[in-house]
Order: structure tokens, then C-alpha cells, then sequence
């Protein structure tokens, strides 16, 4: 696990025979570019992760409709990048973007909308604002408490962002009482 430089030995190779084999805003061509853009962002190198992510939100905002998931992902990706970076705002305008294609495109219990939640609340933690937070960590949660298994990991991350926004918010009992729930479920799960 983690061996990047093999990962991305194999995605580029994939990209070059993507590159000879189709059309230039060919999707299976953005999905490529993606893959290569998580490597860069697992491995911490934020402009070569932005550069590829960039390159597949060019070919799918060509060559799908704009309500496709794949744009959504797309924003989702680079919003997370710039929140790795510390610019929050950036991540907001990319997540937003994400969130406001996935409301249109899913279904309102679908767990991507509740991971585009998690993100917006993420950021909203990191900046210090915890109400917004807490509004968005919610929403996510009750998503995942209705689509998703009782012991299900989302779910136990979801009741952990929750205690750790009001731990940071100095409501230590309220704080205890999401972490003891997150912790149940990963006793469970793991």
C-alpha cells in the first residue's frame, strides 16, 4: 500500500494508450487524468494534483451534461485539494459547485450528498466557523443514518466530525456523547 510511484507508473501508461486509442474529450480520458491527480494528492504534491484534476473538469464540462456526476466528482476533487492547501474559500467554491449538481442529479439519501455535506462542514470546521459546520455535519449524518447500514465507517466518521466541531466549541459533554457513538460503531465495523 502507498506505493505511489507504481501508481503512477501504471496510470500513465494507461493514459498514454487512452491518448492514442480516443478522442481527445473522451471521458475514459478524464477518469485517467483523475486517477493520476488522487496520486499527486495522496503523495502531497498540490499543483501536479491540481494540473490533472483540472485537465479531466475540461474534458467532462465538454463532454457530459452539466448535472453528471462525473462533474461533480470533478469539483469534489479539486475542492479537496485547495482545502489540503489551507484555501478554504477556493475549497467552498469547488464543493459548492459539486453539492449543487449533486442535489440536482441524486436522489436526497444518496451517500455522495451526504459526503458533499462532510466536505462543506470540513472546511466550515477549519475555518473556525463551527455553527455552519455543525449545520452541514448534520445534514451529512442524517443521510448516512437513513442509506446506510447501522455500523457502517461513514457513519462513524460522521459522529466523530460532530464531536470533534463540539469539542472545539468547548461542550465537552455533547463532544463525548458523538465520539462515544463514532467509537461504537468502529468497535463494530474494524
Amino acid at each position: 500500500m502507498g506505493d505511489y510511484s507504481k501508481a503512477l507508473e501504471y496510470y500513465e501508461k494507461a493514459l498514454k494508450i487512452f491518448e492514442k486509442a480516443l478522442p481527445p474529450n473522451h471521458p475514459s480520458l478524464a477518469t485517467s487524468y483523475s486517477n493520476i491527480g488522487q496520486v499527486y494528492k495522496n503523495m502531497g504534491d498540490y499543483s501536479k494534483a491540481l494540473e490533472y484534476y483540472e485537465k479531466a473538469l475540461k474534458i467532462r464540462e465538454k463532454a457530459l451534461p452539466p448535472s453528471h456526476p462525473d462533474l461533480a466528482s470533478s469539483f469534489s476533487c479539486i475542492g479537496g485539494v485547495y482545502s489540503n492547501m489551507g484555501d478554504y474559500s477556493k475549497a467552498l467554491e469547488y464543493y459548492e459547485k459539486a453539492l449543487k449538481i449533486r442535489e440536482k442529479a441524486l436522489p436526497p439519501n444518496h451517500p455522495s450528498l451526504a459526503t458533499s455535506y462532510g466536505n462543506i462542514g470540513q472546511v466550515y470546521s477549519n475555518m473556525g466557523d463551527y455553527s455552519k459546520a455543525l449545520e452541514y455535519y448534520e445534514k451529512a449524518l442524517k443521510i448516512f443514518e437513513k442509506a446506510l447500514p447501522p455500523n457502517h465507517p461513514s457513519l462513524a466518521t460522521s459522529y466523530s466530525n460532530i464531536g470533534q466541531v463540539y469539542k472545539n466549541m468547548g461542550d465537552y459533554s455533547k463532544a463525548l456523547e458523538y465520539y462515544e457513538k463514532g467509537l461504537k460503531i468502529f468497535e463494530k465495523a474494524l
